[in-house]
């Protein structure tokens, strides 16, 4: 996570170094557009149950996942000047990440799990022409994510994050445009708790236990779209 924020800084730092010196036209990738969008994501969540029966104490859980997802995005590029543009969009994934605990206390097993799926981000991205066809942005956006459970546990409230990424847009003369992106998701914590007074029946959980996770997402995406 750190060799990407480090990479991040360093877009913004080469955007500022080649005001003045680059040769391009920010026309060339303003308006509207759409695209779909193929992405590998790296799912990493802490995760911790706290059983509060007899000595049973607290049990963390990091998980981590890869998985490829699909998606779409729309946005519109304001041109501010003859090399910067302001991106203004948003894009939809549809995918879903999974934190499951197998927990174990002196009554009975558990087994229960987070879900979280349909995400979507609102961004802007500063960007800057490096040449009639290509630029380069930086990412900044607010994510959501719905939240589900399996278990006998509480439904958590929906994720809702930050998003940092950067990336790289070059545009053909006939419109088609090809999007290139690494960047990362921090989502707030979410939690639930048992849903039963006890758990003294098979697959109930007392309402004295606690689950919570903290999931962030690394990915890389590449989209196909067109600009009108």
């Amino acid at each position: 996570m750190n060799k990407l924020k480090t990479t991040i800084c360093a877009a913004c730092t080469l955007m500022f170094l080649t005001t003045g010196t680059t040769l391009a036209d920010s026309g060339n990738f303003a308006g509207p557009y759409i695209g779909l969008t193929g992405l590998a994501a790296g799912v990493a969540v802490d995760g911790a149950a706290t059983e509060s029966v007899g000595n049973v104490g607290t049990d963390k859980v990091t998980a981590g996942k890869a998985t490829w997802a699909g998606g779409v995005e729309a946005g519109y590029a304001l041109p501010l000047g003859s090399l910067f543009l302001l991106d203004i969009g948003a894009s939809y994934v549809s995918g879903e990440a999974k934190l499951e605990h197998y927990g174990e206390n002196t009554s009975a097993r558990k087994n229960v799990s987070f879900k979280a799926d349909e995400f979507i981000t609102f961004y802007i991205a500063p960007t800057l022409a490096l040449s009639d066809t290509s630029s380069l942005y930086v990412k900044v956006g607010l994510s959501e994510a719905d939240t589900g459970t399996t278990g006998d546990i509480t439904e958590p409230g929906d994720l809702r994050g930050e998003t940092w990424a950067v990336g790289t847009r070059t545009v053909l003369d006939s419109g088609i445009f090809i999007r290139t992106e690494a960047g990362y998701t921090e989502y707030n914590g979410i939690s639930a708790g048992g849903a039963s007074a006890s758990s003294n029946q098979s697959g109930a959980i007392s309402n004295t236990t606690m689950y919570s996770a903290e999931p962030t997402i690394a990915y890389g995406q590449v989209s196909l779209g067109f600009r009108f």
